[in-house]
């Protein structure tokens, strides 16, 4: 029994956008989106995840579909707690026996009131005991750097709600800055760009596929135009218009512009010796943001240090903490403990 319930130790990467489970000696077993559809009358969770995820904007008034998480934190705790509580059960069908060991992922920027709300919905969700990781932390694990050794490891992990900047050197984190410029940002650039110049309406859903079709945060070899459909303002009747890849790298300019600052203040921070090695090792880009074409150019060029894509940037942050759960003995330092 005892090995059994060791095999059930989890990791959950808490997005603002997405969360993924990974479950000990078997990888990531969930990745959905962090979306939790409610009966606003009786507060009775309807969805969670993918299904809950393609109600947004098509609900009647009665059921609302929300995203628990905001800018990398707890929103909604009620909805937070229930939505892990049905990741987990999803992942442990039929062994509701054991307790699990649970790893979560928390922004850098997490205040400890937050962190309380965190670990008090794991415990709610039926964990035995929970730890917390902080995101860059974990990314930096995920993405293969050498984490325990004295070199300087610089990570920016750009999320949904957050972009996590961070140097990582002997196990700890160095010096850190989390902005709420991320993903779900870029999307609502877009929106507020074409309401501004084309009078156009747009859904969360659809900023987000222009951002991945059409998105770049660098010149692209080749500008391309596509349609985007969406409502009228003045009419309210729907009605197509023709934007190119120039014009949606200026509608995302300024968040772009949030995200690189970071990087560079970060670098600033950050003591000569470890510079010296960023400058030798470069840069690692993980979590979704981190696939926007052009971004790793885009540092390159304001910084002057080589950047890379970490190998699967989405579940960087997850595998990072899967490791965690692994080779808790020894990876058990970079955790934040609990006494409970």
């Amino acid at each position: 029994m005892a090995n059994s319930v060791i095999g059930r130790d989890m990791a959950v990467d808490l997005g603002t956008a997405n969360t993924l489970v990974y479950v000990r000696k078997k990888g990531v077993l969930l990745d959905e989106p962090s979306v939790v559809a409610l009966n606003t009358t009786t507060r009775d969770v309807l969805a969670v995840g993918n299904e809950a995820k393609r109600m947004i904007g098509r609900t009647p008034d009665h059921i609302r579909a929300i995203r628990p998480l905001k800018d990398g934190v707890i929103a909604d705790f009620d909805a937070a707690e229930q939505m892990l509580r049905y990741f987990i059960a999803t992942v442990h069908r039929r062994r509701y026996l054991a307790k699990p060991r649970l790893v979560v992922c928390v922004p850098s920027g997490i205040t400890t009131v937050e962190q309380r709300a965190v670990k008090e919905a794991g415990y709610l969700a039926g964990a035995r005991r929970v730890y917390i990781i902080e995101e860059p932390m974990a990314a930096a694990i995920g993405a293969g750097l050498p984490v325990h050794e004295a070199t300087g490891n610089m990570v920016v992990d750009i999320g949904g709600g957050t972009t996590e900047v961070a140097v990582i050197s002997l196990g700890g984190v160095v010096a850190s800055m989390s902005v709420r410029s991320a993903g779900d940002e870029l999307d609502q650039a877009i929106i507020t760009w074409l309401k501004k110049e084309h009078g156009l309406m747009l859904g969360e859903h659809t900023a987000e596929e222009i951002k991945m079709t059409l998105g770049s945060a660098y010149p692209l070899p080749q500008e391309v135009d596509a349609e985007v459909r969406g409502r009228d303002m003045a009419s309210g009747l729907p009605r197509t218009v023709t934007v190119s890849t120039r014009e949606i790298r200026q509608a995302m300019e300024e968040p772009i512009t949030v995200i690189v600052d970071a990087v560079r203040e970060t670098l600033d921070q950050t003591p000569p010796e470890l510079a010296g090695d960023i400058m030798d090792r470069g840069v690692v880009l993980t979590g979704g943001g981190a696939l926007l074409r052009g971004l790793d150019e885009l540092i390159r060029h304001e910084t002057g240090i080589p950047v890379h894509v970490a190998q699967d940037p989405l579940t960087s942050v997850a595998m990072g903490a899967g490791k965690c759960v692994e080779e808790f003995e020894a990876l058990q330092q970079v955790l934040v403990a609990d006494r409970r």
